[in-house]
């Protein structure tokens, strides 16, 4: 007969155990009901540089409005945007920010508009070589849509910080309408981007950022104007079609045209292509909110401009990707496209780029390749882009190369 002291405890134990199997199973149920976490991710950025030696730029703005549409790549619940007066000379005196959705032309889709705030407040003051965040602004960004974003300068600027080749039409007039839905005020276009450096949305579904660092073709110099269709945006079309579960990364463009691995932009000889990348690597690309990943599509001004050896440009790629690994980043480098017919084009300055291939096609130090060179070459003449995908100057891509460019991107090293 079994003792009725022993059966005690062990019943006890067993009425733990059962409950604890229960609470632990909810737990389990109810995690998985639940909605992932919000957070902060990149939907759009831009680098920048400072003002050209005229023009708008050089000009500055007084008691001006500045309204500036750009292409998102995730969307979220709310937005925040970034400001920049890096490369300014003065104080920049920011007097009113909105946030709204284009109805084309400069005008914004009625009842669009949302104020964006600092600390509280409609204005702010940047001091030179320094960077602003805007307090989180409620609305819902749409993924893969265009956003303006409208900034009232009050005071004179001097010289601005800027991004020359936008592919996207500003608008500026005098006075603040900021908060106009109407685009009547606003009747002066605008090649560029000005003080704009970032668009973060707050996602659930999003999984951090991939920023690409790239030159004029990443820049989007072959594609059409207004068309969104740079090789980021094509990225970005990409994952955007990906199920849910795998999380894509929002997408944010970080290229210069006429950037180079070593070499600062000149003035005169190289205008608006910044500063080199290794340079402006740790605040184009690491300081990117939730940044995951770099994709790198740079060399060929490296080549062509500077004339330097492969031994140098690869010496300069492989810096960067020691930065990026130790920054916690992703590493993927696209091999360097054709460009027999260009008019620096010869066939010495081409061994470079094919040496420059080979090192990326077989290091070890990279996590992955974007074989942009095979994607782009015409079969019959590997020297050359593709005639049906040439912009027309033998170099840039136009809108279909750099959706082949994107297509050429392996979505695994990205998402999910």
């Amino acid at each position: 007969m079994s003792n009725p002291a022993r059966r005690q405890p062990l019943l006890a134990l067993a009425v733990v155990i059962a409950v604890a199997s229960t609470l632990f199973i909810a737990n389990l149920h109810s995690r998985a009901g639940a909605a992932p976490a919000a957070h902060w991710v990149g939907s759009w950025a831009a680098a920048l540089t400072p003002a050209a030696v005229d023009g708008p730029s050089a000009e500055g703005f007084a008691d001006q409005t500045v309204r500036m549409v750009i292409h998102t790549s995730v969307g979220g619940e709310q937005a925040r945007i970034r400001l920049s007066n890096v490369y300014g000379t003065r104080t920049l005196t920011v007097g009113h920010v909105t946030i709204g959705l284009p109805s084309g032309g400069g005008g914004l889709q009625p009842g669009s508009v949302r104020e964006g705030l600092f600390n509280g407040r409609p204005s702010v003051l940047i001091p030179r070589g320094v960077e602003m965040l805007s307090d989180p602004v409620v609305m819902d960004v749409p993924a893969m849509a265009t956003v303006a974003v409208s900034v009232w300068l009050p005071v004179p600027t001097g010289r601005a910080t800027y991004h020359f080749i936008a592919k996207s039409t500003s608008y500026s007039g005098p006075g603040d309408h900021a908060s106009d839905e109407s685009a009547t005020a606003l009747k002066d276009p605008l090649p560029s981007w000005f003080y704009v450096a970032a668009l973060d949305v707050l996602s659930h579904e999003a999984q951090g950022t991939v920023a690409v660092l790239g030159d004029s073709i990443s820049d989007g110099f072959g594609a059409k104007t207004n068309g969104n269709r740079r090789f980021p945006d094509d990225l970005a079309a990409r994952l955007a079609v990906l199920p849910s579960s795998r999380h894509a990364p929002g997408v944010v463009n970080v290229s210069l045209t006429g950037n180079a691995y070593g070499h600062d932009g000149d003035a005169i000889k190289v205008p608006n292509a910044g500063d080199s990348a290794l340079s402006r690597f740790d605040r184009d690309v690491v300081a990117q909110t939730g940044v995951r990943a770099v994709i790198v599509e740079l060399g060929i001004n490296d080549i062509w401009i500077y004339k330097d050896s492969p031994d140098a440009i690869i010496t300069e790629l492989r810096q960067l990707a020691v930065r990026a690994h130790e920054a916690g980043l992703r590493v993927l480098v696209c091999t360097l496209t054709p460009w027999k017919g260009y008019t620096a084009w010869t066939a010495a300055l081409d061994v470079t780029r094919l040496s420059v291939n080979d090192y990326i096609r077989s290091t070890k130090d990279l996590d992955g390749v974007v074989d942009a060179d095979e994607a782009l070459r015409d079969p019959n003449q590997p020297a050359q882009l593709r005639p049906e995908w040439d912009s027309g100057d033998h170099i840039h891509p136009n809108d279909g190369g750099l959706q082949a460019l994107a297509n050429a991107v392996p979505l695994d090293q990205l998402a999910g």
